[in-house]
């Protein structure tokens, strides 16, 4: 019997608003023995079951409280995913306090920017290189953070800060505060309200500084019952889906993953299985072949160029073969995309004769094979990608929203996708798009609560009649479905004052398998041109198979075979659109972007700002 069973905790329905925390302890309520979710450690997966689930998330809570933190006060999260990311979350939002995620790539200038502006009280630390990012702020400027818990406890020897704590004591703390406070925590969760902010999300920060997006309880429900309910198809929650499982690996403090991961195990208590790491996706993708999957583009990008190289690699007869197998999925994809991505006869039937043969390896290569539910979203993709994952089998829904929405905006819908959309507005939902500028505006109860402590940048983000203006241009497709054109930032206007929307040439440079990034350029310009970077490992591949030796990232982009072969996918775009956006001149980045180096943001997002004055002569030279 477990600690939870032992202890015959009460209902949490009895007072107080529903949070995410009450509904894992429901789930520990209603069915303690199911598994919530599974780490691998030393090459063996480890389970937790929500009564262990639960366990360690009320302990957490009562260190917590222990700590002295107090209703509002924010809690700092450091870490890489693993079970201690949610356990400490949900245990933040049960004693009422505010989640503040850190990305795991954030540099020490970062950290301490976001614990001076949330004004964090706890901060928790993987392990010895995020501690000494802490080190390396201000002392004076981040006196606001009492105690750094850190997960991790190898090369903390030697350290003496007595504010660190260690993860199992500060779970001793919890134990002893719950034997003296037995209740303290359950009454402050019974005193929950709708309106508390139960994390601070903090945007990327393209344009300047990162800002901390409040979302309140009623605003994570709302994604849930829109989001979570639509792309997990959960009938009502009351006993857990045993059969879905869920592949969680991108930083837990972006909304996004947020919402697929940890609050739809909440939502319907499927398994959750942390990768290893982010490097590990695709290897972790094939043993667990979730049926609910989230991915950016970026990682759609990869698996799709995976398949491409491992292909060029093999033996004549399968890459013949393969390349039989993909013209077959070409026709399946084109032919569900015009019918809303419903199968035609002649679709159905080749799909039927390449899916014993081919199709199911793939699917099963890639990760996928029982995935009944694939979505991509938080940045525009390439349609060609999705059409490519279509005709193999694999249903990829491409969905609309942000941080300051909750992420709930839009979204294809079964049998009416309409590829090179973002889908159609969820059911009762306020979306409109402004009739001068095209800007998408939304309104519904998932609409944040404001910016922390930026109340003019909350007003300018408001109509004055109450609409969120999400600074995406959009269009409207049959009249019921949303196309993005671009940020509103990011049009490009030409010294010819024509309008161009970059990420659309920037998607379709991307589709192909040797390009990483590209970035194209000419605002106030008489022509565009493009910073290109190419995909190492395939690029790599590609040259050592025909011979062509190289030793760093920029020899190989020097290499006129590969200045060619990127030249061929400029050329492959130029023909897909008008002249005036064609791309009349490109330049190769000489290095690998990187966040710490300024030129990506923490979601791997293009600082556009950042790589023209980074590669300003590069960029000259064009022109």
């Amino acid at each position: 019997m477990t600690a939870v069973e032992e202890r015959a905790i009460t209902p949490s329905t009895g007072g107080g608003a529903t949070t995410v925390a009450s509904l894992a302890k429901d789930w520990a309520i209603r069915s303690p023995k199911h598994i919530a979710f599974r780490e691998k450690s030393f090459g063996i997966w480890q389970e937790f079951s929500w009564a262990d689930a639960w366990e360690l998330i009320e302990l957490s809570a009562h260190a917590l409280l222990s700590l002295g933190v107090e209703v509002g006060d924010r809690v700092t999260i450091h870490s890489e995913d693993r079970p201690e990311w949610i356990i400490v979350d949900l245990a933040t939002v049960a004693v009422r306090a505010t989640t503040v995620g850190l990305y795991p790539t954030n540099p020490a200038a970062e950290v301490e920017y976001t614990l001076i502006d949330s004004g964090s009280v706890i901060h928790i630390a993987e392990d010895q290189e995020q501690v000494d990012k802490v080190f390396d702020c201000d002392p004076e400027k981040t006196s606001n953070v009492r105690s750094i818990v850190y997960l991790e406890p190898r090369g903390f020897a030697n350290f003496d800060d007595e504010r660190l704590i260690f993860w199992e004591k500060f779970l001793d703390l919890g134990r002893e505060h719950r034997e003296k406070n037995p209740g303290a925590v359950t009454e402050r969760m019974a005193s929950a309200q709708p309106d508390d902010v139960m994390t601070l999300v903090y945007t990327s920060g393209t344009t300047g500084p990162p800002k901390g997006a409040m979302l309140t309880n009623q605003n994570s429900l709302y994604a849930i019952e829109k989001v979570v309910s639509e792309v997990a198809a959960y009938p009502d929650g009351k006993a857990p889906n045993t059969k879905d499982q869920i592949l969680t690996y991108l930083p837990l403090c972006h909304v996004a993953e947020r919402i697929f991961s940890t609050w739809t195990m909440l939502a319907g208590g499927p398994t959750l299985n942390f990768a290893e790491s982010i490097e590990t996706v695709a290897d972790n993708l094939r043993e667990v072949q979730p049926t609910l999957f989230f991915a950016v583009p970026r990682i759609w990008e990869r698996l799709h160029a995976g398949v491409m190289i491992r292909g060029a690699d093999s033996s004549w007869f399968k890459a013949r073969w393969l390349g039989v197998g993909l013209k077959a999925a070409d026709f399946i994809g084109k032919a569900k995309v015009a019918n809303g991505g419903n199968h035609t006869v002649a679709s159905r039937v080749l799909h039927a004769i390449f899916y014993p043969i081919l199709f199911r390896a793939l699917q099963e290569r890639v990760g996928l094979r029982h995935c009944r539910r694939a979505s991509s979203g938080a940045a525009p993709i390439a349609p060609e990608v999705l059409q490519f994952f279509m005709g193999i089998g694999i249903e990829v829904y491409e969905l609309y929203g942000m941080t300051e929405n909750s992420a709930v905006a839009t979204v294809n819908y079964p049998g009416r996708l309409k590829l090179g959309t973002v889908g159609e507005p969820y059911e009762d939902i306020g979306l409109r798009l402004d009739e001068e500028t095209g800007e998408i505006q939304t309104k519904h109860p998932g609409v944040f609560a404001g910016y922390w402590g930026k109340p003019e940048k909350t007003a300018e983000t408001f109509t004055d009649d109450g609409w969120l203006k999400t600074g995406d241009v959009g269009e409207w497709v049959d009249g019921t479905h949303v196309k993005i054109v671009d940020r509103m930032k990011d049009i490009i206007i030409t010294s010819g004052g024509k309008n161009i929307s970059p990420s659309e040439i920037e998607n379709t440079l991307k589709a192909s398998p040797f390009i990483k990034e590209a970035m194209v350029i000419g605002d106030g310009r008489k022509y565009l041109t493009a910073l290109i970077a190419i995909e190492l490992d395939v690029a790599g591949a590609w040259a050592l198979r025909r011979n062509i030796s190289y030793t760093t990232y920029r020899d190989l982009t020097e290499k006129p075979e590969i200045i060619e072969l990127v030249q061929k996918s400029v050329d492959e775009t130029n023909e897909k659109f008008a002249r005036v956006e064609g791309i009349k001149k490109f330049a190769m980045i000489p290095k690998e972007l990187d966040h710490e180096d300024g030129e990506l943001t923490a979601t791997q997002k293009l600082k556009r700002s950042a790589m023209l004055e980074l590669f300003s002569d590069l960029v000259e030279s064009m022109y």
